[in-house]
């Protein structure tokens, strides 16, 4: 009989681990639809390098897919779910697959800087989690979905430098929670919809370098948030700057550059926080407004239309001023010489002042600039009395070209030979300890649309906020080179180092995993000076080439836990009864011979 329990007994517990073991695996599968709608993305890729060989076996969330982040807990249905695909500068070809839309978890969509073509699937607008969808950099082409206007979480569009084409759909008025629209190198054409005034979240409006026609929205002065609108090399003809555009609260960049824009320049004086405005190569008219702008303004482009009158007394005083670009239009009367009188100059700090090809005649007050500023005044009639008024040396053609610059990086009292340069190991330029020798991490990182016209002067305040968003201390961010590209853009190279300690010179997988995420996931403070970025690569070499950036491993949620422990008992219950049962079945057929027997005695 002893045997008989003990067999039903170890029988009970194995029934039993095997629904748990059974409930877990359930709890740590990738939902099987969205495995399915991950190798269909796969299958319309080409992928020469063969970064998605890892998609080839196993689990997307438990098998380190290249690219794939899921959610770390499984969600109510018991699966795990896809939060992340990111894919980016791959050299990945081929198209998008429309099964995209079938990731309805996912947060974020990242194919940025690849050779993808084709159009964008109408049913990503099926995601009604995504919150940022980064396409940019591809050779996409095709019309935009109106679909993409009904994602409700949407945060951050990122479609520029593709070959879309086809007007910007009304349903994108839709995108209450979109802050971020950078549209610009496209092919879009038609009118700005005048319906995107109701958007009550945007901060950014990048449709630079497209084919938009008709006229500017008046109804855009009524965007609280909007902080740049960039319009530059579109063709609005015939249209004006409206006035009401100097009611915009936080406007702190305006470029409408080549837009082929008419009428007066507006009064942007009331604007509090303004810091750039570009209105050149258009056939603006009238005077300059004469009241002041803003004491944060760094840039003033109004170069190559028509105006006409002084130069008003409004651009003296302005402290951060860097840029002040008057040239190719019909001003007259005196050169002002008191601009740069009241800007503190650092060591570091320039300012340009360009007012050739006007009409110019005569100068108020002796011209006596610091070194500091570059004044060019060439074109103008005041340059034919130059050797008399003593200005020869500001109507030259001469001009110093910017180039690109670097930090130093000199690190000459420690050896080379201790530091092995050829396993990607460097000294770190500002370690607070002599010759660290550490491995970096490299980040190609490009400002979009920045509130400056000069980088130096901002160097170390730049190198504060990305080590402050990063959580890294100062010494471990080099900005090893950076160059201005055309946009204008500013494009750098970034060298981040491991902190100093006495057991490792190179970052964890979990510390560049942080710093990934960081930056993937556009969660740096947004800056007005700096503006948007764009994160161009980031180059896991050496010590750090066999980094997986996937995500970490599941774990099993409160939820799931409950219902692992439920699924248990229940099958612990039903273990129970079979037990129960089959014990009375053993029981009754001991009964029944033993009266048997007891009634042939009698």
């Amino acid at each position: 009989m002893w045997r008989v329990k003990f067999c039903l007994s170890a029988a009970s517990a194995l029934v039993v681990y095997l629904c748990c073991f059974s409930l877990l695996s359930v709890a740590q599968l990738t939902d099987p639809s969205e495995v399915n709608a991950l190798q269909a993305i796969k299958n319309h890729l080409i992928d020469p390098l063969n970064h998605l060989k890892s998609w080839n076996k196993g689990d997307p969330c438990n098998s380190n897919w290249t690219g794939i982040l899921c959610f770390n807990t499984p969600g109510t249905d018991g699966y795990l779910h896809v939060q992340e695909l990111q894919l980016l500068n791959m050299n990945l070809s081929g198209t998008l697959a429309p099964e995209l839309g079938q990731l309805l978890q996912i947060k974020i969509i990242d194919f940025l800087w690849n050779n993808i073509s084709g159009g964008i699937p109408k049913e990503i607008g099926y995601i009604k989690s995504l919150e940022l969808l980064l396409l940019s950099g591809n050779k996409l082409s095709g019309s935009l979905p109106a679909e993409l206007g009904y994602l409700p979480n949407l945060d951050r569009i990122q479609l520029d430098q593709n070959n879309l084409s086809g007007p910007i759909p009304v349903s994108w008025a839709n995108l209450n929670k979109t802050k971020h629209f950078h549209m610009n190198n496209n092919s879009f054409s038609g009118q700005i919809p005048p319906e995107l005034s109701r958007l009550p979240n945007v901060a950014h409006f990048l449709f630079d370098n497209n084919n938009l026609s008709g006229y500017l929205p008046p109804e855009f002065s009524n965007i609280p948030t909007l902080l740049i609108l960039q319009l530059d090399n579109n063709q609005f003809k015939g249209s004006r700057i409206p006035a009401t555009y100097g009611n915009l609260p936080k406007l702190v960049k305006m470029s409408l550059r080549n837009c082929s824009l008419e009428g007066p320049v507006p009064d942007l004086s009331t604007i509090p926080d303004l810091h750039y405005i570009d209105l050149s190569f258009n056939k603006l008219t009238g005077p300059i407004p004469s009241n002041k702008l803003s004491a944060n303004i760094t840039t003033i482009i109004l170069s190559d239309n028509h105006l006409n009158e002084s130069i008003p007394s409004n651009f003296s005083g302005l402290p951060r001023l860097q840029r002040l670009s008057l040239e190719n239009n019909m001003l007259t009367n005196s050169v002002p010489s008191n601009i740069w009188q009241s800007v503190p100059f650092s060591p570091s700090a320039r300012l340009y002042i360009d007012f050739r090809n006007n009409l110019l005649s005569s100068i108020s007050g002796a011209l006596n600039p610091p070194n500091n500023v570059t004044l060019r005044l060439q074109g103008n009639p005041v340059c034919g009395n130059k050797n008399k008024l003593k200005i020869v040396q500001f109507c030259g053609t001469e001009i110093k070209n910017e180039s690109p610059g670097s930090s130093d990086n000199s690190t000459a009292v420690c050896s080379m030979q201790s530091c092995p340069a050829e396993d990607f190991f460097e000294y770190v330029p500002e370690s607070p300890i002599p010759c660290f020798c550490a491995s970096p991490l490299g980040v190609g990182y490009r400002l979009k649309s920045p509130s400056i016209s000069d980088f130096p002067p901002y160097h170390d305040l730049f190198e504060v906020y990305v080590t402050t968003a990063l959580n890294l201390d100062l010494y471990q961010l080099n900005i090893d080179s950076f160059m201005w590209e055309e946009g204008p853009r500013l494009r750098m190279y970034l060298k981040l180092y491991p902190k100093f300690n006495n057991h490792s010179s190179i970052f964890n997988s979990s510390e560049i995993q942080r710093i990934r995420g960081i930056l993937t996931m556009w969660t740096l403070a947004r800056s007005n000076l700096f503006g948007p970025y764009e994160l161009l690569n980031f180059t896991l070499r050496g010590p750090y080439s066999n980094v997986a950036l996937d995500s970490s491993k599941p774990s099993i949620s409160k939820g799931g836990l409950v219902g692992i422990v439920l699924g248990a008992a229940a099958c612990a219950l039903i273990v129970s009864l079979v037990v129960a049962i089959l014990i009375t079945k053993r029981q009754a057929r001991y009964r029944t011979p033993a009266k048997r027997n007891q009634g042939k005695s009698l």
